[in-house]
């Protein structure tokens, strides 16, 4: 039996996709009632398939949390430069570099190749080159941000020096990497995370560099959810920072609330991304 909802959401979800990447040069320029400050910087990974994406994430950002000190995107190197121009464009407080001029120059030789044969590898390098000297927050482009993200701000501004992450809603991780059952308990995704002192990697890294087989997709996440838990992060609250699939093949998008603070569309469920732009 053909599920009317789930495919009605699908092609919904692409129809307005295209509308509003139609309508980009434009829309970067609609301004946003927003002036509240946040003592926070913010760093995303993105590429030039993903600029939509990229556009509405950033400013339901600056919509619902505030202006940050600095929202940097650091390229894949595909986007090219009349999108970085666009990226900018959102708001002055918009920088994009390109990530082989941000990376550090000191990573471990294991996450320079992991980065040279794939995405994901990138977003690890990616990571562990951004700087931490005061509170700062990785998104993804794949989330929204909602009402109850104005809490974020208060988080950020808050004394202590812990790590928050956004608890995962399945296990996606490389069981070459977990060494103990206990590790792959909890999991953590590693798409949204308060940083608010630097992580010790190094232990975690060392098992990347002792495979042998080349990592795979989920490995830059497992060494994510390692290091996060040897640095004792923090959970952020489920009911609130919503990563969650139960309602992949329905219509609607059943945790879209103004209560919420953000969603992380993965890939099951992007296309509810766009039903959600416009709430």
């Amino acid at each position: 039996m053909v599920n009317i909802g789930y495919h009605a959401a699908k092609i919904q979800g692409k129809f307005l996709r295209s509308v509003y990447k139609s309508s980009l040069s434009s829309l970067v320029s609609f301004p946003i009632a927003q002036k509240r400050q946040v003592p926070i910087k913010v760093y995303a990974l993105s590429c030039e398939r993903d600029l939509p994406e990229q556009v509405a994430s950033l400013r339901s950002f600056l919509r619902h949390v505030g202006i940050p000190k600095a929202f940097t995107i650091m390229s894949d190197g595909s986007y090219t430069e009349k999108s970085m121009k666009l990226l900018r464009r959102v708001h002055p407080c918009v920088d994009v570099q390109l990530l082989t001029k941000f990376q550090r120059d000191d990573l471990p030789q294991s996450v320079y190749e992991y980065a040279s044969q794939q995405a994901m590898g990138k977003k690890l390098a990616a990571l562990m080159s951004i700087p931490i000297d005061e509170a700062t927050l990785y998104t993804d482009s794949d989330i929204l941000f909602f009402q109850g993200a104005s809490d974020l701000a208060e988080l950020a501004a808050s004394a202590d020096l812990d790590t928050y992450y956004l608890p995962d809603c399945k296990n996606s991780l490389d069981k070459r990497l977990i060494y103990e059952d206990i590790e792959q308990q909890n999991p953590i995704n590693a798409g949204f995370i308060l940083f608010k002192k630097a992580l010790d990697w190094d232990e975690s890294v060392q098992r990347l560099a002792s495979l042998k087989e080349p990592p795979n997709y989920f490995s830059e996440q497992t060494i994510v959810n390692l290091t996060i838990k040897r640095n004792h992060g923090n959970a952020l609250a489920r009911e609130k920072y919503i990563m969650n699939v139960d309602d992949q093949f329905i219509y609607s998008d059943k945790f879209a609330t103004k209560q919420i603070a953000m969603r992380h569309y993965v890939s099951d469920i992007r296309h509810k991304f766009w039903q959600s732009v416009f709430v």
